[in-house]
């Protein structure tokens, strides 16, 4: 294999990094070719260092990848955006580090998904553009289960199959989603959730909705709420476990 087999270019967003030996450092990529992958920066620490400065963590950069036998060799970057309004402050970066922490908790090495990359880009865009932050998070979020084969069922009873009607309804992470109030009582011991049918209504339309289309939208501070707990119970238990960033984001926004 040549040396030109081995390397790819790819653009890509940085999920997480950490130092290595006295000057290099690990990254974990979520790029357009590859999906996401490991790589060493070898040197990327040092002072000297060209590329250090296109390696920030959620910025999108081109990259040249060499393949190696256990990690792969990160040869070349240059930052193609840095979603810079996003680094202003506590609440940006903890809104970013989110964004990224989901991509990283539902990928796995080398499994391209060109469209939960396109997603992820345009996610961190609208949000350095200073749009409602709410709005894309929660679209981003219901977006992202969905292409990642975990789209909750909002239209129809999980559990019986018949079609849900507008009134007060439950969510079930371990079914998959909604279940109606006769059978809700069946299946208690899943740890379901109740959801109100004006939550389920917005749930439904940011599940079938553009982005566009919803940007705009007003919702009630009690529904906004709503969403948001019921979309972190629902990924919290699809992923088996707990993000760190929700925590990091409330703490910015209690003042501590």
């Amino acid at each position: 294999m040549s040396i030109r087999d081995r390397s790819i270019r790819t653009e890509g967003i940085v999920l997480r990094r950490r130092d290595f030996g006295e000057s290099d450092r690990i990254l974990v990529l979520f790029t357009k070719k590859m999906g996401r992958v490991s790589v060493i920066a070898k040197g990327a620490r040092k002072p000297s260092s060209k590329i250090s400065g296109h390696l920030e963590l959620f910025m999108r950069s081109s990259f040249l990848i060499s393949r190696g036998r256990n990690l792969h060799i990160l040869t070349q970057a240059e930052m193609i955006e840095d979603f810079e309004p996003l680094r202003k402050d506590l609440s940006g970066i903890g809104t970013g580090s989110y964004v990224v922490e989901l991509v990283d908790s539902v990928t796995y090495e080398e499994g391209s998904n060109v469209k939960l990359y396109d997603l992820l880009v345009s996610t961190l865009d609208s949000l350095s553009t200073g749009k409602d932050p709410g709005i894309i998070i929660r679209y981003y979020e219901l977006h992202l289960l969905d292409l990642v084969g975990f789209r909750p069922e909002l239209f129809v009873c999980v559990e019986c199959g018949k079609k849900t009607i507008e009134q007060d309804q439950f969510l079930s992470g371990e079914l998959g989603g909604t279940v109606c109030p006769e059978c809700a009582p069946g299946v208690s011991g899943t740890g379901i959730r109740p959801v109100s049918s004006r939550t389920l209504k917005y749930l439904r339309h940011f599940q079938r909705s553009d982005i566009n289309n919803l940007i705009s939208l007003k919702i009630p501070s009690g529904i906004t709420d709503e969403l948001e707990k019921l979309i972190h119970y629902y990924l919290t238990h699809t992923l088996e476990g707990h993000l760190n960033s929700p925590a990091f984001i409330k703490r910015i926004q209690d003042g501590h």
